[in-house]
């Protein structure tokens, strides 16, 4: 463990990195239930980033990854990205489930790829945060799928706006009201069931509760955006009240967009704090 944490505060170095893609987590697997795994050469038990994609739950690829494999290998980390099915061909619960048993994949198979199961940190980007927060909040997709909440070290979701669903759901709504624009016809309410009871149980804030063994977060989102950053408050004060160790980092002048891509970058403000909060996971 020394030797990770050490890696962590260093300058990223070339790393001989194996790559492994298309791994199905399903059985039978349709198209969309595979996963990649990027870990460094002769990789032995180091700890395990798994990222989910964003893209409004409606598009995206698990290779939309940008410099995030060559980041976390080159630091000592096995990186998993995974694909889900998409709506509209499934349904919110369907699509939740599917990352859930990608996860559960990830924990019963990564020692083979050089990954520790015991050390597992969840993170996302826009759709992939919402999937992560509830991931790591409500233990009852994880347990499905036979996976202890103590093998999560942190979570990451990254620019999220959905972790209170029914907040977004009004705020969207108004806004478009109040400037007599038509309503969309696949919004938040449609894509999270039409249904006041789903919405709040999609939302990650809804299943906070001390003594559920809910990993640290460190919730970034973009500084110069009224929706995410009102969501990323919302989530971090209700970890904090419920004991939770939260950060929430606000990213100046970058966008939703290149918060997703600069992730990674030695000189990129949330890279540092996504690390700083990582070296301290790994020392609890």
């Amino acid at each position: 463990m020394k030797t990770i944490l050490v890696s962590l505060l260093i300058a990223p170095v070339a790393y001989a990195q194996n790559v492994q893609r298309n791994i199905p987590y399903a059985e039978p697997a349709h198209e969309r239930q595979v996963l990649d795994v990027y870990a460094p050469a002769g990789a032995s038990s180091l700890p395990v980033v798994f990222w989910i994609h964003g893209g409004g739950w409606q598009t995206g690829d698990k290779s939309d990854v940008q410099e995030k494999p060559a980041a976390f290998t080159s630091k000592g980390f096995v990186f998993v990205a995974t694909n889900y099915r998409l709506l509209p061909n499934v349904d919110m619960g369907t699509l939740t489930r599917d990352v859930a048993k990608s996860l559960g994949w990830v924990h019963k198979h990564i020692g083979k790829y050089g990954g520790d199961p015991k050390r597992i940190f969840v993170m996302g980007h826009s759709a992939g945060a919402q999937l992560a927060a509830l991931l790591c909040i409500d233990d009852r997709y994880l347990k499905a799928e036979g996976v202890p909440v103590a093998v999560l070290r942190g979570c990451v979701p990254v620019d999220g706006d959905t972790y209170d669903v029914p907040a977004i759901i009004e705020t969207s709504e108004t806004r478009r009201r109040v400037h007599g624009q038509p309503q969309a016809k696949f919004g938040y309410r449609e894509k999270f069931g039409n249904d006041p009871v789903k919405h709040r149980d999609f939302s990650a804030v809804t299943h906070v509760a001390r003594g559920k063994g809910i990993p640290p977060f460190l919730i970034l989102h973009v500084a110069g955006h009224p929706d995410v950053s009102a969501q990323a408050e919302r989530l971090g004060a209700v970890l904090k009240d419920a004991g939770i160790p939260v950060r929430v980092f606000g990213a100046k002048e970058t966008t939703h967009a290149r918060i997703n891509a600069d992730l990674g970058l030695p000189t990129d403000p949330a890279t540092k704090e996504l690390f700083d909060f990582m070296a301290d996971a790994l020392k609890r």
